[in-house]
């Protein structure tokens, strides 16, 4: 029935990193099988599929994984929708059964960004100092090298940069120390692209990328994909007991985009419709910040994961630099954060984060995430954004 409780039944990861010999309908195929097999269900109980690829240039790309996997000739919808686009895919099947179209749905992400360099929004059009109104988007001249950058170790450094003229307390070291808890916490984690700790001294010292970036705070452009099996309550009622144990309620699916600022026409806000979704997705799934007990947000810099505690609300406006140095979000803090070791050394394949990280926080809901374990977790909180801009949260509760 529309409107009652959908849940995560099985869900999968490929290992990210560098896989040369196997291309996106290969990553994919195996994350779609190891959800299905997750969750104790085949192609043919799924209703309803949504496939997200940002990169690989495919018009159908879920037809491509049916080939693989089972051609049963349900709909597929192929998303992509910048960085949110795993979690757009997820959302899409969501909103599927909520409609009541189906009571099995399976959203899948994958990437092949292996050696893909910086990524950049736009570019500079002419390397001329007059500007000429054209286009449909004239209004808006090429930024790059005008007004910032549009390559993404630049955006987000302004960002953090911006964080800490606003509120103080924001240095050098800071963003270092953030990079050193997510490598420190990927050591745990044998799915990640890169599982190596590194001194605060390594990271300081490594190759600047955009101040105050340095190699290590970037998150790892890598090919990796996920997946995820969803249903309805209705359905999740038929299931084995040990199935019904292991499914992860999503008490809130939010997506969002950016609300109209003059600022943000020329250059991106990531922070208003992250603040945006949190408030949405606390109030639908009725629980506030402390209810949390981890954090897997997009830290595609270090930089981002700073701002972000702030936006998720996980401490007191502009405090997200004492948040931090309370050691509230390492994995024995009070509100773990990433610690899957995030973006910056699980890798960020982009379609596929969005659920990768949902398949961080189901694993500890479950009670399945071994050596990292956060020990009694309930509740957890997914979080993705894409430039452009699309936000995408995810609260996520264990089975009573």
């Amino acid at each position: 029935m529309a409107g009652e409780d959908i849940w995560i039944l099985g869900i999968h990861m490929t290992k990210f990193g560098k896989h040369p010999d196997r291309d996106t309908v290969d990553l994919a195929s195996e994350a779609v099988l190891g959800a299905l097999a997750d969750g104790g269900v085949t192609m043919k109980d799924v209703g309803v599929m949504a496939a997200g690829n940002l990169m690989g240039g495919a018009a159908a790309t879920g037809q491509l994984i049916q080939k693989q996997v089972g051609q049963t000739g349900i709909p597929v919808y192929n998303v992509a929708n910048a960085c949110a686009t795993g979690a757009t895919a997820l959302r899409t099947v969501i909103m599927s059964l909520k409609a009541d179209e189906s009571d099995v749905g399976l959203a899948v992400g994958v990437e092949k960004l292996a050696g893909a360099g910086l990524l950049v929004g736009g570019s500079r059009a002419a390397d001329s100092d007059t500007w000429t109104r054209r286009g449909r988007f004239g209004q808006v001249a090429p930024v790059d090298g005008r007004i910032g950058t549009d390559t993404m170790p630049g955006v987000f450094a302004q960002v953090g940069m911006e964080y800490g003229h606003r509120y103080g307390g924001v240095d050098f070291e800071l963003f270092a120390r953030i990079a050193e808890k997510n490598h420190a916490h990927s050591t745990l984690n044998p799915l990640a692209s890169y599982q190596k700790r590194f001194s605060l001294e390594e990271i300081m010292n490594d190759v600047m990328i955009a101040y105050p970036n340095t190699r290590p705070m970037c998150s790892a452009n890598c090919d990796g994909a996920a997946a995820a099996v969803v249903v309805t309550d209705a359905k999740r009622k038929t299931l084995s007991l040990e199935q019904q144990r292991r499914c992860v309620k999503v008490s809130a699916s939010v997506l969002t985009t950016d609300p109209w600022e003059e600022a943000c026409q020329i250059l991106p806000n990531v922070n208003t419709l992250t603040r945006n979704a949190a408030q949405q997705a606390y109030e639908t799934a009725g629980v506030g910040p402390e209810d949390l007990d981890l954090v897997e947000l997009h830290d595609c810099f270090a930089t981002a994961e700073l701002v972000h505690y702030d936006n998720l609300m996980l401490c007191e406006e502009g405090g997200a630099a004492d948040f931090f140095r309370s050691g509230a979000t390492w994995r024995d803090g009070k509100m773990p954060v990433n610690v899957s070791g995030g973006l910056e050394s699980k890798g960020h394949p982009i379609a596929a984060t969005g659920i990768a990280n949902i398949w961080e926080v189901c694993h500890h809901l479950r009670g399945e995430a071994k050596d990292r374990q956060i020990e009694g977790a309930k509740v957890g909180l997914a979080h993705v954004i894409g430039l452009g801009s699309a936000c995408g949260v995810h609260i996520l509760e264990a089975a009573a």
